[in-house]
């Protein structure tokens, strides 16, 4: 048994109905993160300078030396970009990415976004790589983080966002902060729940494109007209989905320095005014996000196939291929993950195994299905799900001429084929069953063998739709 984490499927072709505030099209989230004075620098008793997001074009790490031009880019943030900033956004609802220990660093800073009521993250304990750190020492340094911001804001973190995380991040937050939401995740265009050590952690996700850190980087943004464009262009594609009934979250990613620069200000201020010309646009924190999403679409609470034990797995599906247990053996065995937790996950793991037999072991889930409105049928020894999808087409109430028909046919068909003909019927009505039964039973045998095999996965297929809307 091996078990794959990542989810692959996420709400797949039906997303669910995100209902924001109003009726509105889309909710239009922006973050600014605040790290300045929280980066890499041996001031902060880091081994080197920083490298990371900032005007200097390959900038590396000087291992034990201070970097002049380094702390007065990141310095410039917080004397001057925060400020532009600011006076910008004040009257929106925004969420601060604080580094605890920038946040520490900047009283005025503090007093400012409190004063214009935005939501105040955390964003990590210092702005450095956690890739390399130890579980134990990422937990300490989550624990402190969310003691000094408590410290500097006067309240305790309701987000996280590490930023430059490992692969324990999400679960030793989850852990460590019980927060209303997690932000490390680029994985959707709406919230998620995710399984974080056996807990249902909210992911409200965050976004590399629509990100003024495109400045900073080599493929990035050279001026604030392809900022600006992207942002339009996200927005109008985001808006139309909504307009068609599939409302989404639109992420927007800031920095004191980059997007603080009077150069890109201007870019920010005309795509921020557009979105604004719209009706329809919620302009949210995550918080507000997040307590919404909670309370229209709590995580799951039935088991996931995912996680049960061998035992409740094949006891909960091994009846969905006809009296055939051995197909949901197979199946937990298989690399189940949290992609398999929906009917459609379920039956592709389940339909592998049925496919990847012998054609005498499929044979005998042929056989195992009843006759349509046969003796079984009149006996009322068929299988809960086989009296139920009869009967929602009126089998069970058949007049005599129309049971001797279906006697005369099923005779004819497992005498010629020597399994019973298998139709899903919930697919179907009494009239196009009995066409389907005369027309299929001239066929060869080779031919309805694998007609016969289809039908029997899409009734498993219907059997586990019915099972997870229940």
């Amino acid at each position: 048994m091996t078990r794959y984490p990542r989810d692959m499927t996420g709400y797949g072709a039906t997303p669910p109905a995100a209902n924001w505030p109003g009726g509105a099209r889309i909710a239009v989230q922006i973050v600014l993160n605040y790290e300045e004075g929280g980066e890499n620098c041996t001031l902060h008793g880091d081994a080197a300078s920083e490298a990371f997001l900032s005007e200097i074009t390959g900038a590396q790490p000087w291992p034990g030396q201070r970097h002049w031009n380094m702390e007065s880019i990141y310095e410039y943030g917080a004397r001057a970009g925060f400020w532009r900033v600011h006076r910008a956004l004040r009257d929106l609802p925004v969420t601060v990415y604080g580094v605890a220990t920038a946040l520490a660093r900047a009283p005025e800073q503090v007093k400012a976004m409190k004063a214009a009521g935005w939501e105040i993250a955390s964003h990590g304990l210092k702005w450095i790589e956690h890739k390399d750190m130890t579980e134990a020492e990422e937990r300490a340094q989550i624990r402190e983080a969310i003691a000094l911001h408590t410290e500097v804001t006067g309240t305790p973190p309701r987000g996280w966002y590490t930023g430059r995380c490992s692969m324990n991040t999400v679960d030793l937050a989850a852990d460590e902060g019980q927060f209303a939401y997690i932000s490390d995740s680029y994985a959707d265009d709406l919230p998620y729940w995710h399984r974080a050590n056996g807990r249902d952690q909210l992911i409200v996700p965050y976004t590399m494109d629509c990100n003024d850190m495109r400045f900073a980087i080599q493929a990035g943004f050279t001026h604030g007209d392809p900022f600006e464009a992207m942002l339009k262009d996200s927005f109008d594609i985001l808006y139309a989905e909504g307009s068609e009934g599939a409302p989404k979250m639109m992420s927007i990613g800031l920095h004191c320095r980059l997007v603080g620069r009077p150069s890109r200000m201007a870019a920010l201020k005309r795509a921020l005014a557009y979105m604004q010309s719209h009706e329809g646009v919620w302009f949210a924190t995550r918080l507000q996000i997040a307590e919404h999403w909670t309370k229209e679409h709590p995580p799951m609470t039935r088991q996931r196939p995912s996680e049960m034990d061998r035992d409740s797995f094949v006891a909960e599906y091994g009846g969905i291929f006809e009296h055939s247990p051995w197909i949901a053996e197979g199946a937990f065995a298989l690399e189940l993950g949290p992609t398999h937790d929906t009917a459609t996950g379920v039956h592709a793991a389940l339909a592998r195994v049925f496919r990847a037999a012998d054609e005498d072991k499929r044979l005998g889930v042929l056989t195992a299905h009843p006759d349509l409105a046969g003796k079984l049928a009149e006996a009322k020894r068929l299988t809960a799900e086989s009296t139920a999808e009869q009967a929602s087409v009126g089998l069970d109430a058949l007049t005599d001429e129309e049971r001797a028909t279906f006697t005369e046919l099923n005779t004819a068909y497992t005498d010629k084929f020597g399994f019973p003909f298998i139709i899903a019927v919930r697919d179907n009505t009494k009239a196009t069953i009995m066409e389907a039964f005369k027309r299929r039973v001239a066929n060869d045998r080779e031919t309805e063998f694998a007609e016969a095999c289809r039908q029997v996965e899409r009734i498993a297929e219907l059997r586990l739709e019915e099972k997870f809307a229940a």
